[in-house]
């Protein structure tokens, strides 16, 4: 590096060094800073470092001083984002199904950059969770930004889409024929990624896992279907598709033993109304989609759960146990 050339760059180098190498608990003196500059093959004088220290400070870099115990030196007091933040993200990441492990490690990695190496091994202990169950769909990360594109476009996508047949292999739907939807939303629901679309063809609102989707790509079409999708409430949506089945919303009525308050809570949202009924159980009337996951999990709460109506609705539910329980018999 020409000599010029270096002492043009010497700022953005001790700007670096603060970002990567410096906490409270990590400060540098001006010793190290001028030991890294030299690495850098950068001559420096303690003045021009002092005078740097505080240019940076002028630009905004939160540059403060310690001479607390046996630190002494200048270390960045606060960053973009907070340990306890990075710590929310890495998590975040490390426990979604449908990011790949080696998305996973390549993702941690970079948020790693965003604190000092020293914070960046609390995030390190902070990835590992046991026999964690990740897609295998390497492309995923791709198929979310093709998506964007068409939504940011206002275009139509295509794509294939597949199931797993008992080899393990991928088996496309349709002979692999390509399905073209307007598309409009993502949404999160029961660990995995939906694409929410129109599609012309059937004339209604349809979702798509997307690590189950493959070669997509946005068209030269625009979208349609947008009246239909202005009047859905996307939020009202999630609650009422239990693990993303198609099909009519509809009333239910149910009553819950006063211990799973929190549990209903959680699952059809706060704003839901609860009425007491008796001393020790409540009901609640929400919209649902009357599904297999559905009366799964009404079922999973065993006795303490029950559906009240529509008859159709809880015949349903009969019928579900029914099969299951032929299932068992001797």
């Amino acid at each position: 590096m020409a000599k010029a050339s270096a002492q043009k760059l010497k700022i953005l180098y001790v700007m670096d060094y603060f970002l990567r190498n410096t906490d409270e608990d990590h400060p540098a003196s001006i010793a190290d800073l001028s030991a890294y500059l030299e690495e850098q093959e950068i001559s420096v004088q303690r003045k021009t470092l002092y005078d740097d220290i505080e240019t940076l400070r002028v630009f905004g870099m939160d540059i403060l001083k310690t001479n607390a115990g046996r630190s002494y030196g200048y270390y960045l007091a606060s960053r973009d984002f907070e340990l306890p933040e990075l710590k929310l993200l890495v998590d975040s990441v490390q426990s979604s199904k449908f990011i790949t492990h080696r998305k996973t490690a390549a993702l941690i990695g970079k948020i790693e950059k965003l604190t000092s190496v020293h914070q960046g091994k609390l995030l390190q202990r902070q990835v590992y969770v046991k026999n964690r169950i990740k897609t295998m769909n390497e492309s995923i990360y791709y198929n979310v930004d093709e998506i964007h594109n068409g939504i940011s476009r206002n275009q139509k996508i295509r794509f294939k889409y597949f199931d797993f047949a008992l080899d393990k292999s991928r088996h496309f739907r349709h002979d692999g024929a390509w399905y073209i939807v307007s598309p409009y939303a993502l949404t999160w629901d029961d660990e995995n990624y939906y694409l929410v679309a129109y599609d012309s063809a059937a004339d209604s609102i349809r979702h798509y896992r997307v690590d189950k989707m493959m070669n997509i790509s946005a068209i030269p079409e625009a979208r349609d279907g947008e009246e239909a999708f202005r009047a859905m409430d996307m939020a009202q949506y999630s609650k009422t598709v239990f693990g993303m089945f198609a099909g009519e919303p509809e009333t239910v009525v149910m009553r819950f033993d006063s211990r799973l308050v929190g549990a209903v809570l959680d699952r059809l949202g706060q704003d839901v109304m609860i009425i007491p009924d008796g001393q020790d159980k409540f009901t609640v009337s929400a919209k649902v989609v009357a599904s297999p996951q559905f009366f799964a999990w009404v079922f999973g709460f065993g006795d303490m759960a029950e559906i009240i109506s529509p008859e159709g609705v809880v015949e349903g539910m009969r019928r579900q146990l029914e099969s299951v329980s032929a299932l068992y018999r001797p």
